[in-house]
């Protein structure tokens, strides 16, 4: 077909009528900025982090969150923290994934993360 397409001579090539394209404005649902998606990057040092990544997601930000301080410090304040937030992602109609050792991924409600 291609073949084809280059090997006609230029009056055989047949002309295309020029096609009307409506733009779209995607707009963020925070601060109405056309196309823009909040990332954001997060350590958790403690469990009182948690109300502060919390409160990115409910803004609309993805966030990719660092749990190896909190991690390498104490294993059950880090569980009770992935708890709450599990919870507060879930209460929001969110997403959460593990990506490798030390690392989240949040998600508001118009993202997934695909698995």
């Amino acid at each position: 077909m291609v073949l084809k397409f280059f090997s006609r001579r230029p009056e055989e090539i047949p002309e295309y009528e020029e096609e009307e394209y409506m733009e779209v404005n995607v707009m963020d649902t925070q601060e109405k900025r056309p196309g823009k998606i909040g990332i954001r990057i997060e350590r958790l040092n403690d469990f009182a982090d948690t109300d502060r990544v919390l409160k990115h997601i409910r803004e609309g930000e993805i966030v990719f969150l660092n749990i190896k301080n909190l991690k390498d410090k104490d294993m059950g304040e880090l569980k009770r923290a992935v708890d709450k937030i599990k919870k507060g992602v879930a209460a929001n109609s969110g997403d959460i994934a593990g990506v490798e050792q030390n690392w989240l991924i949040l998600t508001p409600h118009y993202a997934v993360v695909h698995r």
